[in-house]
């Protein structure tokens, strides 16, 4: 065990931390923070000019495969490994780990810009490179948490953590803007924006950061991860493809293998929280989740991460398939201009995140984060009351009180998080969070997509044959494009496609429709006007989906109880459940007596909230 400078001492040379190191660690993990969650979205707006580059249709039905793993695969790879990754920093450094993160992402964007093949192969690279790139990120999004819980005291998590999380969460949305505008210059320059920030990030992180952290070296709980990379991996692969059409169905979920997924991959995420508190040194301390500030945390992350994940998806579709196009854009430029029109929401997250966190610190964190999910409940029902040709400046007021609801429940929420574990356990419980955020983000996008889809395949089908129908087009045709799954009309939507243009090209009947039909089918008012009926109808059932589980993830915060802090300091061991003042319990599940080890106090800093020993049955580790 190596033991460092502790942020409980004195200053002096052994003593606290400067002040100065604490920014430089906040404002390094928050550039690392943001750089890995561009990259989660840079490519969605990017992806029409991405797959003109390497000379692939992703709208064609065999290639549809590559243009999922495309949007999703980066997000799955973090999900399943930022646990193992978190683990790994506490047993061998959090900024070892960290800084090997900015040279893997760095090394993989480098070979995503020079992607040498074409067609299939080329996306092949593509996928496998972003893997890569997911994998540096992380390394980056396991540790930067518990590298800041460190550098600052108590009293001064919320703030950082504020501006770490925010900063991560708007950059989702920052990418949508970005890649657009890359794109309209070059497809390269979406993977190589990453490598002078990465290159820079690498040499600012190996030159500044250091441990000061206690690190124990354990054994590396290989049956643990590998069960827990399958079972999660397995359930988010399974309603990642529960998108896709299956036979006559518009989506997946009908399907034995999807089916097989879902059940299989549960089954074993089960078994792999029994093991892990069967072996003395596992991957993940399972003990953890009886503090109830961590389970109550991380619970109420995973559906806020349910209901804000899907929506950056709904808007740009929304957006790009529907208003803009009304409003005079053509279809090549509404994702870059949806990208725009967000704006907005980025605003409410930037704005509201670190205020949101600097408060949370002297009034602790459940007003703000419960508050928050709240807002977003409302205006997610504000969303689903406006009319699909909608007046900008309600709709911009509605995505910025969004904004606003998210950035104040992220920030105080990921400082109780972090600040209820053990020094020890910061880098696992931090890829613990990390795994509830991104899985709550990858099945927002697979259940959202559909909700939706699902709901224009009950309304589309007879208004589309219909319009098509009195546009010349043949009924044999109008009938069998009115009754294709909806996915591909919303992804030429949500990637900048024609959608009609795309739908009739494999039958050439544009070929032999009079002029002034084909500018009207192929126009930007024909499509929007003929599916924003049944459009609006998905929208109702996407957004009522996702106010339920805001509201679900506020009174789940509520339940989180007043501020508790686990102080590392003098207390070896955390009372994990109410005991009666009998037994005590390690994260380990191990009982303790009073001879061996005593509960911790609360070490909170500030004047606002009272100082309480978790030992009493009231607070049982939660306070």
């Amino acid at each position: 065990m190596r033991q460092s400078v502790d942020s409980g001492q004195v200053n002096g040379i052994q003593g606290e931390r400067p002040d100065r190191y604490r920014w430089i660690a906040l404002s390094n993990t928050t550039l690392s923070m943001t750089m890995a969650t561009i990259d989660a979205s840079i490519v969605i707006v990017a992806m029409p000019a991405i797959f003109r580059g390497i000379g692939l249709n992703p709208l064609t039905p065999g290639n549809v495969t590559y243009l999922l793993w495309m949007i999703i695969g980066y997000l799955l790879v973090q999900s399943v490994l930022v646990v193992t990754l978190g683990r790994l920093g506490d047993m061998f450094g959090r900024v070892k780990i960290y800084n090997l993160g900015f040279v893997v992402f760095t090394l993989a964007s480098i070979a995503l810009s020079l992607d040498p093949l074409t067609g299939t192969h080329g996306a092949m690279w593509l996928i496998g490179w972003r893997f890569g790139q997911a994998f540096g990120g992380a390394m980056l999004m396991a540790n930067s948490a518990a590298i800041l819980t460190d550098a600052f005291p108590a009293n001064k998590r919320g703030m950082a953590l504020g501006v770490n999380q925010i900063a991560g969460i708007s950059g989702q949305f920052v990418g949508l803007l970005l890649g657009g505008l890359l794109a309209a210059v070059n497809w390269r320059l979406v993977f190589w924006v990453n490598v002078p920030i990465g290159l820079f990030g690498t040499v600012w992180a190996y030159k500044s950061l250091r441990e000061i952290a206690t690190t124990k070296r354990a054994k590396i709980d290989w049956v643990g991860n590998v069960m827990f990379a399958l079972g999660l991996g397995s359930l988010l692969v399974a309603i990642t493809y529960g998108i896709r059409p299956y036979g006559s169905h518009a989506t997946g979920w009908m399907n034995p293998l999807i089916i097989a997924g879902l059940i299989g991959g549960t089954v074993m995420l089960i078994a792999f929280c029994v093991f892990e508190t069967k072996i003395a040194e596992p991957m993940f301390q399972m003990g953890l989740f009886k503090i109830r500030a961590f389970a109550a945390g991380n619970a109420a992350s995973l559906l806020g991460s349910i209901a804000r994940g899907g929506l950056q998806f709904m808007l740009v579709i929304w957006l790009a398939g529907i208003w803009l196009p009304l409003h005079g854009y053509d279809f090549t430029v509404t994702p870059l201009w949806a990208g725009i029109y967000m704006l907005p929401l980025t605003a409410g997250f930037l704005i509201a995140g670190p205020i949101s966190g600097t408060l949370s610190d002297r009034y602790g964190p459940r007003l703000f984060a419960t508050s928050g999910l709240l807002l977003a409940a409302v205006c997610f029902a504000g969303l689903m009351l406006l009319p699909v040709d909608f007046s900008y400046w309600v709709f911009a007021l509605l995505i910025f009180g969004n904004g606003v609801g998210s950035g104040l429940f992220a920030s105080p929420n990921t400082s109780a998080i972090m600040s209820a574990v053990p020094a020890s356990q910061r880098g696992s419980a931090s890829g613990m969070r990390s795994t509830f955020q991104n899985s709550g983000m990858s099945l927002s996008i697979g259940i959202f997509f559909s909700l939706m889809i699902a709901g224009l395949a009950s309304t589309l089908p007879k208004t589309l044959s219909k319009g098509l129908i009195a546009q010349g087009v043949p009924a044999s045709v109008a009938n069998h494009v009115s009754h294709l799954p909806p996915v591909s009309t919303v992804f030429a939507s949500l990637l900048g496609y024609n959608p009609v243009q795309n739908l009739l090209a494999p039958y050439g009947v544009l070929a032999k429709l009079p002029a002034d039909k084909v500018a009207l089918l192929t126009g930007r008012q024909f499509f929007p006007s003929l599916i924003e009926a049944p459009f609006h109808h998905g929208l109702v059932i996407v957004f009522t989906a996702a106010a339920i589980m805001a509201v679900t993830g506020a009174l789940v915060s509520l339940l989180r109880g007043k501020q508790f802090y686990y102080d590392d300091k003098d207390a070896p061991a955390v009372i994990l459940a109410p005991v009666h003042h009998k037994k005590r319990i390690t994260p380990n599940g191990h009982a303790l007596t009073p001879r061996t080890g005593h509960a911790p106090a609360v070490a909170d800093d500030s004047p606002s909230v009272t100082r309480r020993d978790p030992a009493s049955p009231r607070s049982g580790g939660s306070g």
